[in-house]
């Protein structure tokens, strides 16, 4: 039939790609790296993607071209609309993707009291996986009835005896408010809030950048609506407990 439709100059485009995003009805796409009516039937000949074009490559002319077809426009946008619903879903899961965010609980061994001369091993007391604060859950199993440890990174390499002085029979959630550039105060009150925890301990370094995360803690008990016990360790640069 003869009808409107664009048409798109290919010696004036140069790619930018901002005509395609316009195009509501998916009729343009990029091909190699330049933007080409590539379903006639979808194109609706109002122009939406002209005023998106900064060179003035894209006009209408008048010619021979398929109808336009809006229940195929429908489908395809509902069908576009589905996928990437089923994208962001499997990219919002942890254990779907990187290995590390993946959700692990398990039972820390239980140290033994050294037997004569025998030279006592240390143990790990870690009891969950991840303990990145940017990669822990606000809600799992580990959570329920638990004692929450929230220390600065540096902090298990600064004091030598961290395992069992501080981690054992904790949560471990660990972060550096310098290094990852964000405000934990949100996430750790999800935390705190949707959870059955018991108390919360703070380890933090003297240096003032840990200032940080003392502070986001500190905001998400406040926030969270929760009468806890908490407290704050201080560590030395050195390795000594300061307060």
């Amino acid at each position: 039939m003869l009808r409107q439709i664009i048409h798109i100059d290919e010696e004036k485009c140069n790619g930018c790609g901002l005509c395609a995003t316009a195009c509501h009805e998916g009729a343009i796409d990029m091909v190699n790296g330049k933007a080409k009516l590539v379903r006639e039937n979808f194109c609706d000949g109002f122009g939406d993607c002209l005023p998106a074009c900064p060179t003035g490559a894209i006009s209408f002319e008048e010619r021979e071209a398929p109808e336009y077809d809006e229940e195929a426009v429908q489908k395809a946008q509902v069908a576009k609309k589905e996928a990437a619903e089923k994208t962001k879903a499997v990219h919002s899961q942890p254990a779907g993707g990187c290995p590390g965010s993946s959700m692990m609980q398990f039972e820390t061994e239980t140290a033994e009291e050294p037997r004569g001369p025998v030279d006592h091993k240390p143990v790990s007391r870690l009891g969950q996986w991840p303990v990145q604060i940017k990669l822990l859950p606000t809600k799992a199993p580990f959570y329920d009835n638990a004692k929450l440890l929230i220390a600065a990174d540096c902090s298990a390499y600064a004091y030598a005896n961290m395992h069992e002085d501080f981690l054992k029979g904790r949560v471990a959630l660990i972060g550096c408010p310098k290094l990852d550039a964000v405000d934990y105060t949100e996430k750790l009150t999800e935390i705190i809030k949707n959870n059955d925890i018991k108390d919360v301990t703070i380890v933090r370094m003297e240096v003032p950048c840990c200032g940080g995360l003392q502070r986001a803690a500190e905001n998400a008990l406040k926030n969270s609506g929760k009468f806890l016990p908490w407290q704050v360790v201080t560590i030395s640069r050195d390795g000594k407990i300061l307060d």
